[in-house]
């Protein structure tokens, strides 16, 4: 099994769908940042979210980021997606005491109010940012499109990501098709079967690429870090110290200073 996105078309309805599984990259983050159950399940929903919205993206470097904030104990969750298909991200709690190994955990009780920002950015610029109380709220009024996004995570309490899948439905603009409308439920089958089950069974694929989790960390980078900083503020670190990257939880260790060379 391999991470994957996939774009489908109904040149009939005009409707297209894209289809994501972003399971394996879920799992991977999710042991990185040592989640539990309950903020694995969420971590999974939104890099399968990212990776919906990434879609679109036309270089390499071009970077859709998706920032929830919320209200409940989860706190929130930022997610990147890359123009080359690379995904990363965390929770900004990692373990939730009274709602880990409880099963599938209640978006009321652990995410409560919810606001999201979606960022499209190349290094040094910004081109395009929304705010908005949900995903299908951001594509309707930020981007004036019709379509509705569908998100399905499933997590063992031994946190082993099961699945974390995701699907765009898009009615353009000249469809005669209220995508509003749908009721899709369950997306746990082939995107075939799935589209069949909605009535799309003449649905044609356009385009398959793989998605992985990578992060654009690096030892230089983190090098690059402590040389920003001040000769005080190095003079006050020990001879090594530990960063580690909040976006996929590896950890650096640096030295300081040469090796017996005092501050």
């Amino acid at each position: 099994m391999k991470d994957v996105r996939e774009q489908w078309y109904d040149p009939e309805r005009k409707v297209a769908f894209t289809f994501a599984d972003v399971t394996l990259a879920a799992q991977e983050l999710a042991r990185a940042h040592l989640c539990g159950p309950a903020s694995a399940h969420y971590l999974a929903e939104a890099l399968a979210a990212a990776a919906l919205l990434g879609a679109e993206t036309s270089a390499d470097d071009e970077v859709v980021s998706v920032q929830m904030k919320c209200s409940g104990p989860l706190g929130g969750v930022n997610v990147e997606c890359t123009g080359k298909g690379t995904l990363r991200g965390y929770t900004e709690r990692k373990i939730l005491d009274g709602f880990d190994g409880m099963g599938a955990p209640d978006d009321s009780k652990v995410v409560g109010e919810r606001r999201f920002q979606v960022v499209r950015s190349v290094p040094g610029r910004v081109l395009s940012q929304g705010i908005a109380a949900s995903l299908d709220e951001y594509l309707s009024v930020s981007l004036q499109r019709r379509a509705r996004i569908f998100l399905s995570a499933s997590v063992s309490d031994e946190v082993e990501v099961l699945q974390a899948r995701g699907l765009l439905v898009e009615a353009l603009p000249d469809s005669g098709c209220f995508v509003d409308m749908l009721e899709v439920g369950s997306i746990s089958a082939s995107p075939r079967n799935v589209l069949s089950k909605l009535g799309f069974g003449n649905a044609g694929l356009k385009k398959s690429e793989p998605m992985k989790f990578a992060c654009r960390c690096s030892p230089e980078r983190a090098a690059a870090m402590l040389g920003a900083m001040s000769v005080d503020e190095i003079a006050s670190l020990p001879d090594k110290i530990d960063i580690t990257c909040h976006m996929c939880g590896k950890t650096y260790t640096l030295a300081v200073r040469p090796e017996g060379k005092k501050a």
